[in-house]
């Protein structure tokens, strides 16, 4: 067995989850946290738990295919717990898990960012648009 040096191991530490790095884990962490359905589920469960057909009727323009996997991954993730209670219809419940709930201060920060900042952000589009020549996307 090698040895290694206090100094080498907080090293190997901190590379080992560095989302600069191509094969860190964390990328896909932030790839799912920044997909927009992610952030408006768990913004929609915030509020506490909700059936699969609350959250599709909250969450405008999000198909039955989306909203079932982002359910799935949040819930593979532990951001999100499901439960079922047996009855007719099958009632299934989801809400967000102690791990979920440390995301949302961030999230809201970042809706409340967003929705500040919007008109700002409109302008630039606008401008930039004009000078360029091209419109969005």
């Amino acid at each position: 067995m090698t040895t290694r040096t206090a100094s080498e191991r907080r090293a190997e530490a901190a590379q080992r989850y560095d989302a600069y790095l191509a094969a860190c884990p964390t990328r896909q962490l932030l790839d799912r946290i920044s997909d927009k359905w992610v952030t408006l589920v768990l913004s929609a469960l915030a509020g506490g738990p909700q059936r699969y057909s609350d959250l599709s009727r909250r969450i405008a323009g999000v198909s039955q295919k989306m909203l079932t996997q982002t359910l799935r991954s949040l819930e593979r993730d532990g951001l999100v717990s499901r439960a079922v209670t047996p009855s007719v219809p099958v009632r299934v419940d989801y809400a967000l898990t102690p791990l979920g709930s440390t995301l949302m201060p961030l999230l809201a920060h970042i809706k409340e960012w967003a929705e500040h900042h919007m008109d700002e952000v409109a302008a630039a589009r606008t401008g930039y648009d004009g000078a360029s020549g091209s419109a969005a996307p």
